[in-house]
């Protein structure tokens, strides 16, 4: 009798429609990462936040997230996916009404936080939904492509539509675009995404998340405040509490985080070119749009707009960029890569320092040439170069990454930025101003502008200038810093990957 060979039944109108919705959350979600990016100017002028309050308000979403991915995914899988789903959906939808009708930078920065955790869930749960939903290969490999797509145009768009809505309103409207999107995702889920859990979860560990913020709370008032012994206090703790968790990690028969990973070496190079590519262009992008705003003097709307064109680059080669991939093998894509991103970033530092508009953007779309076929590839090599029983484990690792990568970008190279900024300003004359005045000015180049729109123009042109000037330096000393980095990884990439068995053929994407 001949053997029947049973193929997975073909997803319906309900599961297609179903990614339809949770594709929509995740471009939410992803769109909170760089939504504010043009909203500083405006929270600035409303909230008067401190440099480093305006820092923290702008990462704390993607260092909550970062920190609560993998244990929101033990979580789904302990008393369901979906059910933590709607939960991160409620969170997300209360978060954001908090949010956007904040009073001060405080109270921005508790809700940019809760925002994190709530969105967290969602990252997760999507995704591992989207698995449950499509039984059939090839349906979910094109569902998972999709939901990438989301993920990818969240992070691209939320610039443009910020600009957009702070046009016409107020910046809370940037937050209260959520929530009907997180009640059209209450209304439907129940009906049209399974339940799923498992027996076998592993334990909650909710330390993945404290070593990281004791650190970059005293990496920016070191940069805001200067030196002062309590933030080496802070970075200690911050450390100790990382060694404690690495520690009872490799104790633990079913750890959050699989540790024997990072022995792989071709796992590890991918993912710290992974978290590069994000941590420089998240930086790189927020100096961008503050640059086009508070240096070039345009309006939110028009900075969309001007920004636009390497937004457009950013979306074609997350359509095309497995072309590079199949065509060079994914070890040249990510070494080729990383040389345009590093031409990327010293054409951008050049054109921050002589204020160029046009030269940033070519900039920024030279980058976007180089950074979307690195990123794409060496997600794959993660998950790819990674034991088959481990590939779970691997795909958390490098959403972790990329999340992490991102907020720590902003903090780090935002607050190199702050340092030259302050350095700059204190060579600037600001005896006219009274003491409140010129701590605003002395902070952030848009505390400067905002100060400088209430006094005539001849009494603040010349440390307005400064405070410009200041701004530019500090963007194109990130630039260079970025250039130089990414150098030196493609070396260090080059020499590992030559030492790696990787197989190519099965890597590239078809």
């Amino acid at each position: 009798m001949a053997e029947t060979i049973h193929t997975p039944e073909q997803a319906s109108r309900r599961e297609w429609v179903g990614l339809g919705v949770l594709s929509i959350a995740c471009l939410i979600y992803s769109m909170d990462l760089s939504v504010l990016f043009l909203a500083v100017p405006a929270i600035v002028a409303d909230l008067d936040p401190s440099a480093s309050q305006l820092l923290w308000i702008n990462d704390i979403y993607g260092f909550m997230v970062a920190g609560f991915l993998v244990t929101m995914g033990t979580l789904g899988d302990r008393i369901g996916r979906r059910r933590v789903l709607l939960m991160g959906a409620f969170g997300f939808g209360v978060a954001s009404a908090f949010a956007a009708f904040a009073n001060t930078a405080g109270q921005l920065i508790l809700a940019r936080a809760l925002l994190g955790i709530a969105g967290a869930t969602i990252a997760l749960s999507t995704l591992s939904l989207i698995v449950n939903l499509f039984k059939n290969e090839a349906e979910r490999n094109r569902a998972i492509s999709i939901w990438g797509t989301a993920f990818a145009l969240g992070g691209l768009v939320g610039p443009l539509i910020g600009g957009i809505l702070l046009q016409y309103f107020h910046w809370g409207s940037v937050f209260l675009i959520n929530i009907p999107v997180m009640l059209l995702l209450l209304a439907v889920a129940p009906f049209l995404l399974p339940e799923y859990r498992t027996d076998d979860a592993g334990r909650l560990d909710l330390l993945s998340v404290v070593p990281v913020l004791p650190i970059i709370y005293g990496v920016k008032h070191m940069a805001a405040d200067g030196f002062q012994f309590a933030q080496l206090v802070h970075i200690g703790l911050g450390l100790l509490v990382g060694l404690l968790f690495v520690r009872r990690q490799r104790r633990l028969s079913d750890p959050l985080v699989d540790l024997a990973l990072f022995r792989v070496p071709a796992f590890t190079a991918s993912l710290m070119v992974n978290l590069a590519g994000v941590f420089f262009v998240f930086g790189v992008f927020l100096f961008q749009n503050l640059f086009l705003q508070l240096v070039l003097g345009l309006s939110p709307l028009e900075a969309a707009l001007w920004s636009a064109p390497s937004a457009f680059v950013f979306a074609v080669m997350s359509f095309q960029a497995y072309r590079f991939t199949n065509r060079f093998g994914p070890v040249r894509t990510v070494l080729g890569g990383l040389l345009i991103n590093a031409v990327g970033a010293a054409a951008m530092a050049v054109a921050a320092y002589a204020e160029s508009l046009i030269g940033i953007l070519g900039s920024s779309m030279i980058i976007g040439f180089g950074f979307v076929p690195v990123i794409l590839t060496t997600t794959g090599l993660i998950v790819g170069t990674a034991p088959p029983e481990r590939a779970g484990s691997a795909s958390a690792i490098s959403e972790t990454s990329a999340e992490f990568g991102g907020a720590l970008g902003i903090a780090v190279l935002g607050s190199l930025a702050t340092m030259v900024y302050r350095m700059a300003m204190n060579r600037a004359d600001l005896s006219s101003l009274n003491p409140v005045q010129a701590e605003a000015v002395s902070a952030t180049l848009a505390g400067a502008v905002e100060t400088a729109q209430s006094m005539p123009r001849s009494a603040s042109a010349v440390w307005l200038e400064t405070a410009k000037s200041g701004f530019s330096l500090g963007f194109a000393i990130c630039c260079v810093v970025a250039t130089v980095t990414l150098l030196l990884l493609a070396i260090v990439a080059r020499r590992v990957y030559a030492t790696a068995h990787i197989d190519e053929s099965t890597l590239a994407p078809h």
